[in-house]
């Protein structure tokens, strides 16, 4: 779709918690803070609130940035911040998806699979 996020797009997450009165130029500045990020990269660019129920997360589309939002109605957004760890920070593609759909990820071998098939 017009957002572009297809599994192989780089995505990071700012760590610590952003005031989500910034709009597009404050995101972007802070972006430029990070050594060697540039919001214009076509990577995207994740924020949360204090309290996590809201995100934003900002993308360079070639000729315009784009800001998405997404506010929780109830719960929060998991947390995927690393404490004490004060710039940004990689956040893989499954992560997301997850994050965004408000599931937590589980670690499923193929082990334990076989057997409750066997069974």
């Amino acid at each position: 779709g017009m957002w572009g996020l297809e599994p192989d797009i780089r995505l990071w997450v700012c760590q610590r918690p952003v005031s989500m009165r910034y709009g597009i130029l404050g995101l972007t500045q802070m972006v430029w803070s990070w050594k060697g990020h540039s919001p214009a990269s076509g990577d995207v660019y994740v924020f949360f609130s204090k309290d996590r129920k809201t995100m934003k997360a900002l993308k360079w589309d070639g000729d315009g940035f784009l800001m998405y939002t997404k506010r929780l109605s109830r719960g929060r957004f998991r947390e995927v911040l690393k404490k004490g760890d004060d710039g940004v920070r990689r956040l893989q593609w499954d992560d997301f998806y997850m994050l965004m759909r408000g599931l937590t990820p589980v670690k499923v071998t193929v082990e334990n699979r076989f057997r409750m098939a066997a069974k």
